[in-house]
């Protein structure tokens, strides 16, 4: 195993907004000031600490160049990815030494307002979309038919893994849908959306805020927050995602090469793996990111996941914050949130009965493959 420069950078500070349906007693510019403020007082940090941001918003259209001026406008880094995208972008500009402390930041409120009609981020505008009426749950629906017609895949596989995150989420009283307990017979009784995917299949829509705060590990050392450092993680992209319609030979195993470049950064294995919060934007997207990361073999996942082997207590307990079926998925800050709910797992700072006792590497996700992307990142207790 080589040196990896990820190694010198640690996550020292996240946050998280109050998540909801709608926020309608704020507006996102508070929300996104709440985040940064909140991420950078967990690190123990203030603005004048930080020379590196990712400071962005949905519906105000907040750029990161932009948004450094909120930090007083002092020379500084800029990024420019979203979520783990944006997580190693950031560490990367760390250790080669364009900036020793980042902070990212994103919110979204009130950019869902038809709701008559699919959230607009689920339905761009583009000739090979718009005249076609596709929208997200469709093309992620191809993906877990074609796996279905190749491997067997059963519909209560799908309904198991729903049940399991979204049950997660009744348990976290920070979530959209906590109190909410469905069962697997539930999953399957919801109305129909994109075969195979019920209702309770998909993801929530909801708004909110996140952000998260990384430095050196030299100066982590010297803070009073607890550090969560950065053991592998990488990015896989093939193509633009919402634009054409996804193929299984394609895009079906997205993510396969990143996983193995993050194992590879760290020398762990998936058998490492403590806790998984893994991008769960409908229920088959868990099964085929836990085949394509090597947790399982090609077409085992469905079997995998039965039998309480991803919930809390299980083999691999996934999205134990009730991830972005039952948690939030406040636009681009559900993306960052994947790997504070990794932090916070490894920290043990969540609600006892959603604690995974002695975790100490924790994988998160982002992407999948109805959507060409998915980016892994490792994170562990101790530093390599």
């Amino acid at each position: 195993m080589s040196e990896c420069p990820l190694h010198d950078v640690a996550i020292v500070g996240v946050y998280n907004t109050r998540q909801a349906r709608r926020l309608s007693d704020t507006n996102e510019g508070e929300i996104l000031m709440e985040s940064v403020r909140g991420a950078l007082a967990d690190a123990g940090l203030g603005m004048k600490d930080v020379d590196g941001s990712n400071i962005t918003s949905s519906t105000w259209g907040l750029l990161s160049r932009q948004g450094v001026t909120l930090l007083g406008g002092r020379p500084s880094w800029t990024g420019l990815e979203y979520g783990i995208g944006a997580v190693l972008e950031a560490a990367a500009a760390i250790a080669t030494g364009q900036c020793h402390t980042a902070v990212i930041a994103t919110a979204q409120v009130g950019e869902y307002t038809d709701r008559s009609s699919t959230a607009p981020w689920t339905r761009p505008s583009n000739e090979f979309v718009a005249s076609y009426g596709l929208y997200t749950a469709a093309e992620f629906a191809l993906i877990a038919r074609r796996h279905m017609h190749l491997y067997g895949t059963r519909q209560e596989s799908l309904a198991e893994v729903a049940s399991t995150i979204r049950c997660h989420g009744g348990h976290n009283p920070d979530a959209v849908m906590t109190g909410r307990f469905p069962s697997p017979e539930d999953v399957l009784a919801s109305r129909m959306v994109a075969d195979p995917f019920h209702l309770l299949d998909c993801c929530i829509t909801s708004e909110g805020g996140a952000a998260l705060v990384l430095t050196t590990r030299e100066k982590a050392a010297d803070l009073d927050a607890e550090p969560i450092y950065l053991l592998g993680g990488a990015t896989e992209r093939r193509g633009m995602s919402y634009v054409a319609a996804p193929v299984w030979d394609h895009t079906g195993w997205v993510g396969e090469k990143a996983a193995q470049t993050a194992f590879g950064q760290c020398g762990l294995t998936p058998s490492s793996v403590d806790v998984a919060e893994l991008y769960d934007p409908f229920s088959f997207e868990i099964i085929r990111q836990l085949e394509a990361f090597g947790f399982c073999k090609h077409g085992e996942g469905g079997d995998f996941v039965m039998d309480g082997r991803i919930g809390i207590g299980g083999e691999l307990p996934v999205a134990t914050n009730g991830g972005i079926l039952a948690y939030s998925h406040a636009g681009l800050a559900q993306l960052l949130q994947k790997p504070i709910a990794a932090v916070q797992q490894l920290r043990g700072t969540v609600p006892e009965k959603l604690r995974v006792p002695e975790a100490r590497v924790a994988m998160a996700t982002n992407g999948g493959a109805g959507a060409l992307f998915t980016d892994v990142l490792l994170l562990g207790k101790e530093a390599l």
